[in-house]
């Protein structure tokens, strides 16, 4: 059975991703998210809250179980915030831990547990970040979202590095999934002008069609983890898997 754990399941990228990984037979995935939106004899879902992380460290066991059946393991670091869109030393001071917290400190919570957890399984084993092309380059607005992405992605290298020092064959990527059609998107598109300099080129990335679905994404990114190429950086981009 290959076994994929994949957080932000409720919709957008994470959803479609479900839904494409459990068209195999020998497939069974593992979602966490507020709500439950797959029905499917493969799916266990896990109602979590990822901006609660002691609760996500108490559910840490039933989240990762013991999977001796298991030919490959993924773990799908998806689910993401922007949070409030607004200028540093304009915003609510809890969004930053908010914002911090879901989009680096449980990713690196999820990661810490799923290499500790199947350390002894050998078997091909993935780890997929979603990441953002915000986290390579500033964005007004954005701050904390940006340097959230940055950090996860220099925290998927290190986690790599240290996992090839072990020769474990585990493999890590970040990935930038590009400009997709979530609601990420329309809330960038209700933003405030005076907070977001770039409105109207992001209203205009709607409007011209120029948005990927999550579907189109899902596809690409099933096709990454069953067939994970050589040659693909950790820090990479959606538009570098053949």
């Amino acid at each position: 059975m290959k076994y994929y754990i994949i957080t932000g399941t409720g919709k957008g990228i994470g959803n479609a991703l479900a839904e494409e990984l459990l068209k195999e037979k020998d497939t069974s995935v593992i979602g966490i998210s507020r709500h439950q939106t797959i029905v499917h004899p493969q799916y266990q879902h896990q109602n979590l809250d990822l901006s609660d992380t002691q609760n996500l460290i108490a559910r840490l066991p039933e989240i990762f179980p013991d999977l001796k059946d298991a030919e490959e393991l993924a773990l799908v670091n998806n689910a993401g915030v922007l949070g409030e869109i607004g200028y540093v030393g304009e915003k609510q001071p809890e969004d930053f831990g908010y914002i911090f917290s879901v989009n680096i400190t449980v990713p690196a919570i999820l990661m810490n547990a799923f290499l500790e957890q199947y350390s002894a399984l050998n078997v091909p084993k993935v780890v997929l970040n979603i990441s953002s092309g915000a986290g390579k380059y500033p964005m007004d607005g954005w701050a904390g979202y940006c340097a959230s992405k940055a950090a996860l992605d220099l925290f998927s290298q290190t986690v790599q590095l240290e996992q090839d020092l072990r020769k474990t064959g585990v493999k890590v990527f970040s990935l930038a999934p590009g400009i997709v059609d979530t609601q990420m998107q329309s809330q960038i598109r209700s933003a405030d002008e005076a907070q977001f300099s770039l409105l109207d080129k992001f209203q205009d990335y709607k409007s011209s069609g120029s948005l990927a679905s999550p579907e189109t994404v899902g596809k690409k990114l099933k096709k990454l983890l069953q067939n994970v190429p050589d040659d693909l950086k950790v820090v990479c981009r959606i538009d570098e898997i053949a």
